[in-house]
């Protein structure tokens, strides 16, 4: 008789969608395959209460497809948040695509993935994200009305990672007021990990405001080309435990786990990458308890969904700027409720955004 025996530690496997913690009341989940370009995608809609589900498509050398699965239901569910606690009237959508964007992607596959999201007639808006750009969005736009940050030249916002970063640089300024007493950064040791678009962007501003950079990277090449074009510092230690003021991921999820939440010195923790904490209750209330201030992620990175919204509603670049620089007014109250509290500091924003979904939702009934 043959059996295939399951490992204890990957039990929770054998229920991959709906069994997981990250499922969390998606309302749909669509898996995309096509043969002849390659495509191996996922969309995931979480929530569509306040408006269409609108995330980015991330296309993401995944180790396995589990992996891709859950990275995506993790970073849909985020948007809902992102969106509802920034004011916007979208839902919570994301997409991921399994491969090397070096390698694995080309014109035919991208316009592929943009049909897919096309047959969703609006539920899912998508726009650029890791591993995907400006000129892929108008490539699906060739495709499908459902995506924005197009170019500028097609009559989009274009890319979003600027306003991002300038929305993340808010809230580092806003974690520094709640953990200094000040935002002032100058003099402040900030370490950035990661220096793609939206982590370069946050190295320009905090440079310009005399802050002490260390910069970090996997990919050495943008490391040192972005070290030499702002004259920071290249970090070569272990990054959790680096002696700094404030700790700004820009990089993947879940660098906040068990292995790091008790190593880091910084008293501030302020960055754009999705989903730091790897468990939002536990690692947040470590963090807490060891006086840390975490500005929560899903509230400082939206600039860049608060750029493209402006391509559904008609708002332009100044009304979007205006709208990003108010993350650190935010920010600050949320880190004040979260004190008021008692609860940590991921808990009220996250409240905060359910409190608007749950309204709208008795609006609708």
């Amino acid at each position: 008789m043959n059996s295939d025996l399951i490992p204890a530690n990957e039990l929770h496997k054998i229920d991959p969608v709906f069994g997981q913690q990250s499922f969390d009341n998606h309302e749909q989940v669509v898996f995309c395959y096509d043969k002849d370009t390659g495509l191996k995608a996922i969309i995931g809609v979480h929530n569509t209460v306040l408006g269409p589900a609108l995330g980015g498509t991330r296309m993401w050398n995944y180790a396995n497809e589990w992996e891709a699965l859950n990275d995506v239901l993790r970073l849909s569910r985020g948007m809902t948040y992102k969106s509802a606690i920034s004011g916007l009237n979208l839902g919570g959508g994301k997409a991921v695509i399994i491969g090397d964007a070096k390698t694995d992607k080309s014109p035919e596959l991208i316009k592929k993935f943009g049909q897919y999201v096309n047959s969703l007639s609006g539920k899912y808006i998508t726009a650029e994200d890791v591993g995907t750009t400006t000129a892929d969005m108008d490539l699906i736009h060739t495709q499908t009305n459902h995506v924005t940050g197009i170019s500028v030249e097609m009559g989009g916002s274009g890319n979003p990672s600027p306003i991002t970063g300038f929305g993340v640089y808010m809230g580092i300024k806003a974690a520094a007021k709640h953990a200094f007493g000040t935002d002032n950064l100058e003099g402040k040791k900030v370490l950035v990990q990661g220096v793609g678009n939206v982590g370069e962007t946050v190295v320009s501003y905090l440079v310009k405001e005399n802050a002490v950079v260390y910069v970090t990277d996997i990919f050495k090449d943008k490391l040192e080309e972005v070290a030499k074009r702002y004259g920071v510092q290249i970090y070569t230690g272990d990054v959790y435990t680096a002696d700094v003021d404030i700790y700004s991921p820009c990089a993947l999820g879940a660098t906040i786990n068990d292995e790091t939440v008790y190593q880091i010195k910084a008293k501030a923790i302020a960055g754009a990458a999705n989903n730091q904490l790897q468990n939002e209750q536990k690692h947040g209330l470590i963090l807490r308890d060891r006086g840390i201030v975490y500005a929560p992620d899903f509230l400082i990175n939206a600039g860049g969904i608060i750029s493209v919204y402006g391509e559904i509603v008609g708002y332009k670049l100044d009304e979007a700027m205006k709208r990003t620089e108010n993350i650190y007014n935010t920010t600050l109250q949320t880190l004040h409720f979260a004190d008021q509290n008692n609860i940590t500091s991921h808990a009220a924003a996250f409240n905060m955004a359910q409190k608007r979904i749950d309204a709208k939702k008795q609006e609708l009934k």
